[in-house]
């Protein structure tokens, strides 16, 4: 494992996010304070409480899945795109590197930049609603899981654009639509019988619905299913990446 190398990639990663740093933190708080003054107060007004949780407070698990599922995919499929655009990409592929450890730099920039955002809107949300978290442990874990599993989606997004309207063009079209159809906002529960069953095919649900229950120990689906998923999620992506490494695809074009 050449770690010097690994190092490298990662602390160029994150000073990239600290030349622009309004852009990469600034902005995720500026529009989770938006949603609480939206929904925290215009809907939360008409909703109360949803499964025995004041609605102000239900939502807050729903807006960290949001900011980290754009920002981890963001983070990570900009950080290698960038290097094949311009070309720097052969660099580093010409180098005495291999696939993981180019992997953990990038992936491990991008899942660390998600976690910090995560943890400013966690710590963001507090000033708006009080806040429990009945299982410390397990919201770290989730939130954890869920950087890195997105982060490595976000990698292959990245490997996989040819331009940057490709690269907008699944965060766009598909995760954001899933987490906003994913429990949210509201509760699975509170749909139609038909709808919840279409619901559960949303892989986002899963996630969001763990990550509420290590708040609230309230959730759509059983708290193993969701680990489950996430793990299910992970090992994928990193099947994918090896296997983009291994062909060359998008790398030797």
């Amino acid at each position: 494992m050449n770690i010097q190398a690994v190092k490298v990639i990662y602390k160029y990663e994150m000073l990239r996010a600290w030349e622009t740093l309004l852009q990469s933190f600034a902005s995720p708080v500026i529009s989770t304070a938006l949603y609480f003054v939206v929904f925290g107060s215009a809907i939360g007004g008409r909703i109360e409480r949803v499964d025995g949780v004041a609605y102000g407070s239900f939502i807050v698990p729903g807006l960290m899945m949001l900011a980290l599922l754009t920002q981890s995919i963001a983070n990570a499929s900009f950080g290698i795109f960038f290097p094949k655009f311009t070309g720097t990409i052969y660099e580093v592929m010409s180098a005495p590197v291999s696939f993981m450890e180019i992997l953990l730099g990038y992936v491990g920039a991008a899942a660390t930049k998600s976690l910090i955002i995560g943890l400013i809107i966690l710590a963001t949300a507090g000033f708006f609603v009080p806040l429990e978290i009945a299982h410390p442990v397990w919201m770290c874990a989730f939130l954890l899981l869920t950087c890195i599993s997105f982060s490595l989606f976000g990698f292959i997004i990245g490997l996989w654009a040819k331009d940057f309207e490709k690269l907008q063009l699944i965060p766009l079209l598909v995760i954001t639509p899933l987490v906003f159809l994913g429990g949210s906002f509201y509760s699975v529960s509170m749909l139609p019988p038909t709808w919840q069953t279409v619901t559960l095919f949303n892989p986002v649900v899963y996630l969001i619905s763990g990550f509420r229950w290590s708040f609230f120990e309230v959730s759509d689906v059983s708290v193993g299913t969701s680990l489950s998923i996430v793990l299910l999620f992970l090992g994928l992506c990193l099947l994918v990446v090896w296997w983009m490494f291994r062909t060359g695809y998008r790398l030797r074009q």
